[in-house]
């Protein structure tokens, strides 16, 4: 993968290319940043610059095969690991290595993916991806081997925080003691939700979100699209290419999240003084509740949006403001005096608390109706 392919970052390819050309090279780097900025294939692009041996601002060197096994992300020096779920094929302990065609393809096909289209991909249903104490087996496996080039080996942990406690303590171990002319790379949206002896034992990179310009130019130069409505589609996007290209195509298999969240709070507005509206939430909580769980937690932080859109129309930030809801009769300016300073902070404690207990396997049905209740009283918080 070239670095000119990679969108904005550029003081951060610098950084990188640079460290690499002088042989400063860290034995475990921690890519942090928020979906679609591009930290997946940033790090691609690193390693091949580094196992490679390429020199100059660019992926080319005298090493031709090298990079053409790179470019088909089929180098056997380069290793992937991700969070996994059982499938119909495979039935138990599943690890990143039975599902690397699929994982190749979906690289291929958009490099900026997220999570949860990978998670499509695996068809999750129910389930919560992982990272298993077998991937962490496998790494140790696949690192005991002999570089093929005779340079490095690069082992790039997508989502590392999604390591199981088993799956983390192992791989502490191997960066305590890591492998000669070996390289870790873990890349994660969350920083916190990685353990803090991990942590400490990386080169931590923070990537921002993309710029506007940015998104906007790529749109018009990859995707051939108008630029007013590149320009528009980047603001709505709020610096993730992924989203941009899901917005861009009208994807038809998103789940109607925007209906569901004014179906609920509509229920909440009427349940207030009457009883028999507790019936509509209980009805939509179970509705949500029949979602398999990644899509019930990114539907929660999809509410933390809304309401995040909300207040800072009603404080009158506008330019902050991206949404543009399309239910028939729903306008965020009329929601958003609902939504202050007084609510704003309990509203999103309990929308966070509830993310966190799905998380932890809870009942879904408990957790969303006691959620809607408790929402019923906070909207109505003068």
């Amino acid at each position: 993968m070239q670095f000119s392919e990679i969108l904005g970052h550029e003081h951060i390819k610098n950084h990188l290319i640079l460290s690499a050309s002088k042989g400063r090279i860290p034995h475990a780097q921690l890519f942090i940043g928020p979906e679609g900025c591009g930290t997946l294939p940033m790090a691609i692009a690193y390693a091949q610059y580094i196992v490679c041996q390429n020199t100059g601002n660019e992926n080319c060197g005298e090493n031709e095969a090298c990079n053409i096994k790179f470019e088909n992300l089929a180098h056997p020096d380069l290793h992937f690991v991700y969070p996994t779920v059982t499938t119909e094929d495979v039935k138990s302990k599943p690890k990143s290595i039975d599902f690397i065609q699929d994982w190749r393809q979906f690289i291929s096909e958009n490099p900026y993916g997220e999570l949860s289209d990978w998670y499509k991909v695996l068809g999750v249903n129910n389930k919560q991806g992982e990272i298993r104490v077998d991937d962490a087996q496998e790494i140790l496996k696949s690192l005991s081997l002999k570089s093929l080039e005779g340079s490095y080996k690069i082992m790039i942990i997508w989502m590392a925080d999604k390591m199981n406690i088993a799956a983390s303590n192992k791989l502490l171990k191997l960066l305590e003691e890591p492998t000669d002319k070996t390289v870790f790379i873990l890349i994660s949206e969350n920083e916190e939700d990685i353990i803090q002896t991990i942590r400490s034992r990386c080169q931590v990179l923070h990537f921002n979100g993309l710029p506007e310009n940015v998104i906007t130019e790529a749109l018009v130069s990859r995707e051939k699209v108008e630029e007013k409505l590149a320009f528009k589609i980047a603001h709505q996007s709020q610096g993730n290419y992924n989203k941009a290209l899901h917005i861009l195509k009208e994807d038809n298999d998103e789940l109607p999240f925007e209906k569901w969240f004014v179906d609920w709070v509509r229920a909440a507005f009427r349940a207030k003084g009457n009883a028999a509206a507790i019936q509509d939430l209980i009805a939509w909580s179970d509705q949500i509740a029949s979602l398999g769980r990644e899509a019930q937690k990114k539907f929660l932080n999809y509410c933390i949006d809304m309401f995040r859109q909300a207040l800072l129309l009603n404080y009158q930030a506008d330019k902050l403001v991206y949404m543009e809801p399309t239910v028939d009769k729903f306008k965020l300016e009329k929601f958003a005096p609902f939504v202050n300073g007084n609510n704003i902070s309990e509203i999103f404690k309990e929308l966070s608390d509830a993310t966190y207990h799905i998380e932890r396997n809870g009942n879904a049905k408990i957790i969303l109706t006691d959620l809607s209740i408790k929402l019923t009283r906070l909207i109505h918080k003068k």
